[in-house]
């Protein structure tokens, strides 16, 4: 059997490759294009295909371009509707001459706007200064020429569509002088602009441009911000503000209007840095000086606040992430509450206020934690009622890092395990398949079979899963250790099943050769359909004969899965073992492997990059397999064999000879 070749170059080392070669720095002509957050979506919307694609500026543009195209439209319509008639009859010869009056008309409706000669001169220069392959000193030198032409009428201007863009375009591309300007302008406005239908963008741009202006403009909000969270248009500028651009004191301005009217008219906020501290602080600084009488009644206020929104879901408000840190902070302050009564009684009402439009609110953190408070503390009705909510969307919940923390708070606290099995574990496993492509759809397929394992949830995402933990002693009566083998037991036939059917092809993929290890180490039942499935893919010639499909131990992560499986579990660096699981028997895997590859196969691995997984399966063998399959490996891997490898330069040839004695 001809040995297989490996290239024996290596890199140098840094100490022998001389000195390091200077990158090449390249100025670039054209500016870089400003990356712009967006705001989360909740779970309950379908999802945009185009969202990765797409910005907001594009989206805005095509708003407002589409508002120009309609009132440029109207205006020319109105003006030809009266002689539509007289046109119909004399189509052919009087075409041309009504377009003209047409036209005419148009253009002197037109003329007779107010500021109409200064909108033309500046849509001149805007056409300009908003292209986008120009250089960056002449587009402000365009800004510029712009800004002389609005200056001292922005104000004016500003509330039609066509003026607002070219404004937009000065805040965006403009320097720290014009949009200052622009904002001194518009000083004590932004309200009503945030209300209209075009220049709301302008608001928007500005908090995300004008740092320094940003905590002026979001005062002018204080006292309207919940009538502006349920209008159409000012919602999204408040809920980007929120969520995208301002800092813990300017969220707190916006916040302070839930805390109800005695706090907004009495409060001693005097700007200094101790009152800036204490405002970051939330509802719980607002509260810590405050007894009796008066704290219940900003308690009282806010729920009252909470509630119109809650009754008001049309509006989708609910899925603001300032809404729900109001949420929380009220869920936070209950706690201070020292009747027992009380407290449970407040997050009742709380609760079955907002009881039917939860699943609106696990996508940011703050909505995620107040729904696990939620099930934490709620009875067994309360938690079934929820899980009734959120079950149409469980598959868009895991692969979400804030909403699958509500379904592993789920399967932590709900004694009902037959309950999560049909609504919450049937649905996880289902679409298995899809979830093994992304870092959060496989952190949900093992929160089934092994919750809270540092191989794949870091300490901070333990730290957030456990916060209900002191909660669920008081609340749930299943021992935590029983309900989890009850779910891993819910799980494991359709995961297996879904190795059977798909976790030869999935395994190739890095992603999915870790979620195809963790389901065959550690779910339970018969494993040997999926062990076959596994096995089969190596029995194919090696290496491969194309070279767009290498054979499955040329894939670094999936060569690794076969050493773990042989091995029979994970290797630990604290304790410098492998820790095997109870729920896998390493021998099986290493007796399909024996009767599905062939001699040559396994040869040809051995002086390739299978060298340390033909290693395992002989250690496997030699410890746990009867004498006939030691006999056959003795066979297999002769004296010139061994004599071959030891001549060559395979990596890992000592060991796989160590193994190959040990055999004798």
């Amino acid at each position: 059997m001809p040995t297989v070749q490996r290239s024996t170059k290596k890199r140098p080392s840094a100490s022998q490759a001389g000195p390091a070669a200077k990158k090449v720095r390249v100025t670039p002509t054209i500016a870089r294009e400003e990356v712009v957050k967006k705001r989360k979506q909740p779970i309950t919307l379908p999802v945009r295909e185009s969202d990765d694609e797409s910005s907001d500026e594009g989206d805005e543009d095509q708003i407002e371009d589409m508002a120009e195209l309609e009132d440029e439209e109207e205006d020319a319509g109105s003006g030809s509707a009266e002689m539509s008639a007289d046109a119909a009859g004399q189509k052919d010869s009087n075409a041309r001459e009504s377009h003209k009056v047409q036209r005419a008309l148009y253009e002197q409706r037109k003329a007779a706007k107010p500021h109409s000669q200064l909108l033309v001169d500046a849509k001149r220069v805007w056409s300009l200064a908003r292209q986008k392959n120009i250089p960056p000193a002449e587009r402000q030198q365009h800004v510029r020429n712009l800004m002389k032409i609005v200056e001292g009428k922005v104000k004016d201007i500003v509330l039609k569509h066509d003026a607002s863009r070219i404004i937009q375009t000065i805040v965006k591309y403009g320097g720290r002088k014009e949009r200052d300007q622009i904002a001194s302008e518009l000083k004590g406005h932004f309200k009503q602009l945030s209300q209209g239908k075009y220049s709301k963008f302008l608001v928007s741009k500005l908090i995300r441009h004008c740092p320094s202006r940003r905590e002026s403009i979001l005062s002018e909000f204080q006292g309207y911000v919940l009538r502006l969270l349920l209008h159409r248009e000012a919602s999204g500028v408040l809920a980007d503000a929120f969520e995208l651009h301002a800092n813990a004191y300017e969220r707190s301005i916006l916040l302070r209007d839930f805390y109800g009217k005695e706090v907004t008219l009495f409060s001693t906020n005097h700007g200094t840095e101790a009152d800036r501290e204490k405002a970051k602080r939330g509802l719980r600084g607002v509260l810590e000086d405050m007894e009796g009488d008066r704290k219940k009644r900003i308690l009282s206020a806010v729920k009252e606040n909470l509630t119109t929104i809650f009754n008001n879901p049309d509006k989708g408000t609910v899925t603001l992430a300032m809404v729900h840190r109001a949420l929380w902070e009220y869920l936070n302050a209950i706690y201070d509450v020292e009747n027992e009564h009380e407290r449970e009684k407040l997050r009742r009402e709380i609760f079955e206020s907002c009881q039917d439009i939860l699943a609106e609110m696990v996508h940011t953190k703050d909505g995620s934690r107040a729904v696990r408070e939620f099930l934490a503390f709620g009875t067994a009705k309360d938690r079934k009622h929820v899980i009734k909510v959120v079950k149409p969307h469980v598959a868009r919940m895991c692969v979400d890092d804030e909403a699958q923390l509500v379904i592993f708070t789920a399967l932590d606290v709900i004694d009902d395990t037959k309950l999560t099995a049909k609504s919450l574990v049937s649905d996880i496993t289902s679409n298995a398949e899809s979830f093994v492509a992304t870092p959060q759809g496989r952190r949900s397929l093992f929160y089934l079979l092994v919750p809270r394992t540092r191989r794949h949830f870091t300490p901070a995402q333990i730290g957030i899963i456990a916060e209900t933990d002191s909660i669920r002693e008081k609340t749930s009566k299943k021992d935590s250790d029983v309900r989890s083998t009850e779910i891993r037991q819910a799980a494991s036939p359709s995961l297996l099943k879904f190795v059977e059917e798909k976790g030869a092809e999935v395994a190739r993929d890095t992603g999915g050769s870790l979620a195809v290890l963790e389901i065959m180490l550690y779910a339970e039942g018969d494993k040997s359909a999926a062990i076959s499935a596994l096995v089969q893919p190596l029995a194919s010639a090696y290496p491969s004969d194309d070279p767009s499909r290498p054979h499955p131990i040329d894939l670094p992560h999936t060569s690794r899965m076969y050493k773990s499986l042989l091995q029979g579990g994970h290797f630990s660096h604290s304790t410098k073992t492998v820790e095997r699981t109870e729920f896998f028997a390493p021998a099986d895997f290493a007796s399909a492997f024996l009767s599905t590859v062939s001699k040559e196969t396994t040869l040809a691995m051995a002086q390739g990059d299978g060298t340390f997984v033909v290693a395992e399966l002989l250690q496997r063998i030699q410890e746990e397999c009867g004498d006939e399959s030691k006999k056959k490996m003795k066979r297999w891997f002769s004296k010139s064999f061994v004599s071959s490898i030891r001549d060559g330069e395979v990596r890992g040839k000592d060991i796989l000879i160590e193994k190959i004695l040990a055999l004798s």
